[in-house]
């Protein structure tokens, strides 16, 4: 920085960028890792619109979800683990030994800051326009490369139909040791009267919590100010007493029951490459793009050439199929809100979390097996049936 710009990153003598990637969060964020510890001799160049890479986020992920094969892609941003986690519903309690973990925004934006070469992360810098091999700056400076990746998160969602997992997330900081050891990823033991909603806690230390008020809603508003307020009296009603400490993480994650993916793939920046959930690798059931970050980061990485052009039909196909693949769990969200009445929507979920610890896995890296899909949807539905064929009906795109 010399007068308040950024550094231009095509100084005469620069070598020339082969990929340029827009957007430094969790999916732009791997891939150019990616790209430095597999192809080095390729020039991977970061914009991100932000001061930091990162944003300000916890990405949680069962030990399951990212193949052994992958850690090593994710192992430096993980910040905490537990050999297993809870959840709680009314009537029931469920310990599961399944390992889980989080990554913090932290890690990514130091990962990335030690991978980069001086010039190669470019941050507090806005994207105008992109092409296929270019992107105009907010200045009106023009960066040629060979491709482009868009990571900008999500963009023009109006083609698919959505409902929202909405969620404000609080660090905590008790007087006392709080005696959690593990997390405890849904306690639905609230108030249901909004839709299916739980309180996400991870225990962070002996004294430090991680709160988070989460809820599935048809509409994608959020209210900051009541969620914080929510989970302060939650913690007091767990004997957490205390104070919330700096940080505080929100959240609108697009739940997704049908829709047009080409209208989808193609709204924004028609012919240029896509990921994360600009590019629809999203869970449909959950919103959750961890799992889908780390294989479409190898598959980019491990591509021999990289042209604008044929990027984007690389990618396009892999989310195309993603998407094919996705229609079981898109009916489960159609079931989630098209079936089930708002205060009675907890009741999916808690019949889901008596299954086998393995298909709940599989479930979410969104690797269900046949056998899988028959067990979730098979015995009594915790809906009315009438309205659960109306729902899986309704269910085909």
């Amino acid at each position: 920085m010399t007068d308040g710009r950024p550094e231009d990153p095509m100084p005469k003598d620069a070598q020339p960028i082969d990929l340029l990637i827009i957007g430094g969060g969790l999916a732009g964020g791997l891939i150019a890792l990616a790209m430095r510890a597999r192809r080095p001799d390729l020039r991977t160049v970061v914009i991100e619109a932000g001061e930091r890479a990162g944003g300000n986020h916890i990405w949680s992920c069962f030990a399951s979800d990212v193949p052994l094969s992958a850690r090593w892609l994710i192992d430096p941003l993980i910040a905490y683990g537990w050999s297993g986690y809870d959840v709680r519903f009314p009537g029931t309690t469920r310990s599961l030994p399944a390992a889980y973990a989080s990554l913090t925004s932290d890690r990514l934006d130091a990962a990335l800051h030690n991978a980069m070469p001086a010039g190669d992360l470019i941050l507090d810098t806005e994207v105008r326009t992109l092409t296929p091999t270019s992107a105009i700056l907010a200045d009106g400076r023009t960066i040629q490369t060979n491709a482009v990746i868009d990571a900008r998160g999500a963009g023009d969602m109006s083609a698919l139909d959505l409902g929202w997992q909405k969620f404000v997330g609080m660090a905590w900081h008790c007087a006392e040791p709080h005696g959690l050891s593990r997390p405890i990823i849904m306690a639905a033991k609230v108030d249901q009267a909004e839709g299916y909603r739980f309180v996400y806690t991870l225990p962070l230390s002996a004294t430090d919590l991680f709160i988070e008020d989460t809820y599935y809603t048809a509409g994608p508003e959020l209210d900051v100010e009541q969620l914080k307020r929510r989970i302060a009296i939650y913690a007091g009603r767990q004997g957490w007493s205390g104070t919330d400490g700096d940080r505080i993480e929100t959240g609108v994650l697009p739940v997704c029951m049908s829709g047009d993916f080409e209208t989808y793939w193609t709204a924004q920046a028609p012919g240029v490459a896509k990921v994360g959930l600009r590019g629809g690798f999203f869970h449909a059931m959950t919103g959750y793009t961890l799992p889908d970050a780390v294989r479409v980061a190898l598959a980019v990485s491990s591509l021999p050439a990289f042209a604008g052009a044929d990027l984007h039909d690389r990618l396009h196909a892999m989310a195309l199929e993603h998407w094919r693949g996705q229609r079981f769990y898109r009916m489960l969200a159609t079931m989630l809100f098209r079936a089930a009445e708002p205060e009675e929507r907890w009741r999916v979920l808690a019949r889901f979390y008596r299954l086998d610890p393995t298909l709940i896995g599989r479930f979410y890296a969104g690797q269900s097996s046949l056998y899988d899909k028959l067990r979730i949807l098979t015995g009594k539905p915790p809906v009315p049936i009438s309205r659960a064929i109306h729902a899986l009906g309704a269910a085909t795109s």
